[in-house]
């Protein structure tokens, strides 16, 4: 069975519409519903990437405490500590967005200034102090 993440929105609302309670939803589709931590969703990346967190945070620009902390769950990153992150990680825009998904924020969209250039530097493979740099130039908020 696909995972939410592998279904499109229409194709999950309609399973969601073909069940005749939720109670049905809840045993047929366990794997649906799984919600994924902050921390767990980090581990999975970096071993999925073969990355080391000291080489992601040093990609980040994070603080190397505050990053660790994020790491083991004692801190939620706001939404620009987990784009710094995803910078890091050179994450793909698409693993961007999901990333962003998982913990609860907007994803980035494309009529949004400081977005737009947030995206074409994922497209670019820019690092974080590339994007910074852009970022600043252009009278937007840097990421870290």
């Amino acid at each position: 069975m696909k995972t939410t993440k592998e279904l499109k929105t229409i194709e999950l609302l309609d399973l969601l519409k073909a069940k005749d309670s939720y109670e049905e939803v809840i045993n047929e589709m366990p794997i649906l519903l799984s919600k994924v931590t902050l921390t767990e969703y980090l581990s999975e990346l970096v071993r999925n990437k073969n990355l080391k967190k000291a080489d992601i945070i040093f990609q980040s620009r994070i603080e190397r405490s505050y990053a660790y902390q994020i790491f083991s769950g004692k801190k939620i990153p706001s939404r620009d500590k987990v784009l710094a992150l995803a910078f890091g990680m050179r994450l793909t825009f698409e693993e961007v967005q999901d990333f962003l998904k998982v913990n609860g924020y907007a994803q980035l969209y494309p009529k949004n200034n400081r977005d737009n250039i947030i995206i074409f530097a994922l497209y670019k493979g820019q690092s974080i102090l590339e994007v910074n740099e852009n970022l600043l130039a252009l009278g937007e908020d840097a990421v870290v």
